[in-house]
């Protein structure tokens, strides 16, 4: 079913993959409200995605557990993309209050946000971090679920409690997207991944270093039981992600609870991504070898079939265009949004 003539609300929509999500939703004539508290976000993102699109966003400031401002916001929208969250791995590990808050508890409010507004219909944001540590591979959604640190605990809670709303009122229509790890930018160089400061994610670091911010990447582990001793995971272009969110919120046509798989089904060590960056930038990217983080694994790829045979997607892009895409948002814009 093609929802294009109706209205989506985005949490966190400002964030690096709501913004690219928001181009793709705006190209095929969907209405947007984005509600975002700009916490790792910046509104700039937003006026850009515009200039890109020639399309209007209404933009709502407001923190995901603030159920009132949520209510509110959702007047009017017929449908929920749910982004919102802290989001960094090592940082969970630290601040594990700070995510179960944030998140959980966000999301609960969103629910029930949704339910006085009498919208039942859901893409949530969750993470291949459900799956911990894999005990096969690839990872298909079957897998057994686990978490190896609060971060992945938070997606997987929420997952929970989407399908114990569902089990309660089966008039619900949810999907549950299981991301692996988004990479790249759009094509412009006008938007892109801009966090704040030291990135937690490779790629963001790895074009910080390639365009001088930044001395040398922290490689955490060279023991991993991997083709290099460090840890391979399955990147995917954003753009091919955001375009996945629109074939679940379009599967969305009659009630249902799914967890499906965005990822390419390749994995890549941290020094073949730095190897395809260099080619990309065409300059040197420097690497120190750190301890291993608490709460990573060794490898983490998806078998992404399901994503195929239920929502008639999959990724179209490989691991030197999501580098070349990146390092045009990072020459393009050395200071991210600040520029």
């Amino acid at each position: 079913m093609i929802l294009s003539d109706k209205k989506i609300l985005l949490t966190g929509g400002a964030g690096y993959i709501g913004s690219h999500t928001c181009i793709e939703l705006l190209n095929i004539g969907y209405e947007l409200v984005v509600y975002d508290n700009l916490s790792n976000s910046s509104q700039e993102a937003l006026r850009r995605v515009e200039k890109i699109s020639n399309k209007s966003i209404t933009f709502i400031e407001g923190d995901i557990r603030d159920e009132d401002t949520l209510t509110s916001a959702l007047s009017g929208c017929d449908a929920v993309i749910h982004f919102a969250g802290l989001k960094a791995v090592g940082e969970s590990v630290e601040k594990p209050l700070e995510y179960y808050d944030n998140n959980v508890q966000g999301t609960l409010c969103l629910l029930r946000a949704m339910i006085k507004n009498d919208i039942k219909s859901i893409v949530f944001s969750s993470s291949a971090t459900v799956y911990g540590d894999p005990q096969y591979l690839p990872l298909d959604e079957k897998h057994p679920l686990s978490t190896t640190n609060p971060y992945g605990a938070t997606k997987l809670m929420i997952e929970d409690i989407l399908r114990d709303l569902y089990k309660s009122d089966d008039s619900w229509k949810i999907s549950i997207l299981r991301y692996f790890n988004p990479v790249g930018s759009h094509s412009s160089g006008l938007i892109g991944e801009d966090p704040n400061g030291i990135p937690n994610n490779l790629m963001p670091f790895i074009s910080q270093v390639a365009i001088g911010k930044l001395k040398s990447l922290n490689v955490f582990g060279d023991d991993w039981d991997t083709v290099d001793g460090t840890g391979v995971r399955d990147y995917i272009h954003v753009v091919d992600l955001a375009l996945g969110h629109i074939k679940a919120l379009e599967s969305l046509d009659k009630p249902q609870c799914e967890a499906i798989n965005l990822g390419t089904g390749n994995g890549y060590s941290v020094l073949e991504v730095v190897k395809a960056y260099e080619k990309a930038s065409n300059t040197n990217i420097s690497y120190v070898i750190q301890d291993r983080r608490d709460g990573d694994i060794a490898s983490c790829y998806a078998n992404a079939t399901k994503a195929k045979e239920l929502l008639g997607w999959e990724a179209k892009y490989d691991i030197n265009k999501m580098c070349e895409d990146s390092w045009n948002w990072q020459m393009k814009n050395p200071d991210g949004y600040n520029n």
